[in-house]
């Protein structure tokens, strides 16, 4: 692992974000392959943030009536196989074990799909169909253009599945993470200062998008290791909410749950401070916009890249001093 490395990764992401939506929405693309007839129900298996990314797309296909589920592949009461499950075995490099294991108990009952980014890896040994990822090499070692290009792969099979946002509805995606790469230099010094002295620090986003919250906090635990934990924002309110009472308190909050103002209500009697990602929130300490942040296929692709930036400056000035 190496933050020069990471902070490359993390630049390249809109152009290698574009790539994937290129060869998902051409006439070649791998998603023809996957058989939609006679799925009833939908499960997704992975560790880490390759299980943080099925979170939203369990989200988008129940809402629009599908039974889908994310599971952590090291479970001890694994879902019995059945006939009529598309399960989905993810994992970026292609030999995370716990997710071969249990994508393996299905193969012969249900129809099973490996997402990976490491072509002829050993989780396509036990997989029916592989949809690549094609993010490329992560030269920093850290799971961050893979897990965007999770995330958009997912969105495309969701609509395969059961309608929704396709390419086109991606595309706006890359232009709002460029938008939040070329201004870093507007916001980024003065993120670190809200958080470099932190004990922790916090991210909160909408049970839709939790995969940002788990996935930004994973990326300062990970690259510059300092403590940080995720929380949904209407659950904020039932079991973070105590934690506030410390001075000191910082969350990167992603806008779009209607408990957001509940959020900031107790920020604002705690003196806490909230960094407002992507729309604007009425007493945030700092405000990052970028364009179309407004959907939310966008903010999820996207808003990750906030905490990968902050995580690589981090990291940086740990190795730098």
């Amino acid at each position: 692992m190496s933050p020069e490395g990471f902070l490359a990764d993390v630049l390249s992401a809109p152009a290698r974000l574009e790539r994937v939506l290129d060869d998902y929405g051409g006439p070649g693309s791998p998603l023809a392959a996957v058989e939609t007839g006679g799925v009833g129900r939908v499960l997704f298996l992975g560790m880490g943030s390759s299980r943080f990314a099925a979170l939203a797309a369990v989200a988008h296909l129940r809402a629009r009536g599908i039974d889908a589920y994310a599971e952590l592949a090291s479970t001890g009461l694994a879902t019995l196989p059945r006939a009529g499950t598309l399960v989905v075995g993810i994992s970026a490099s292609g030999g995370t074990l716990e997710t071969i294991e249990a994508l393996a108990r299905h193969r012969g009952t249900s129809p099973t799909v490996a997402l990976t980014n490491r072509p002829h890896s050993a989780i396509e040994n036990v997989a029916d169909l592989t949809l690549p990822l094609l993010a490329g090499e992560e030269e920093g070692g850290v799971a961050c253009v893979s897990f965007q290009a999770t995330l958009a792969v997912l969105f495309l099979l969701c609509k395969r599945l059961a309608g929704g946002a396709g390419v086109d509805a991606l595309r706006p995606a890359v232009a709002a993470a460029d938008t939040i790469r070329s201004t870093r230099a507007e916001w980024l010094d003065e993120l670190v200062d809200l958080v470099v002295d932190r004990h922790t620090v916090y991210a909160v986003a909408p049970a839709e998008r939790i995969s940002s919250a788990l996935q930004s906090a994973l990326m300062l635990r990970e690259g510059p290791r300092i403590a940080a934990d995720a929380t949904e924002t209407g659950d904020w309110l039932h079991v973070d909410v105590y934690l506030s009472k410390h001075p000191g308190y910082t969350a990167l909050l992603f806008p779009g749950s209607r408990f957001d103002a509940g959020v900031m209500d107790w920020a604002r009697e705690r003196a806490s401070s909230v960094i407002a990602v992507g729309a604007a929130v009425d007493g945030a300490a700092l405000h990052i916009p970028y364009p179309t942040s407004d959907s939310a296929i966008v903010a999820t692709l996207v808003e990750t890249g906030i905490a990968e930036l902050l995580a690589a400056e981090l990291w940086r000035r740990q190795i730098s001093s």
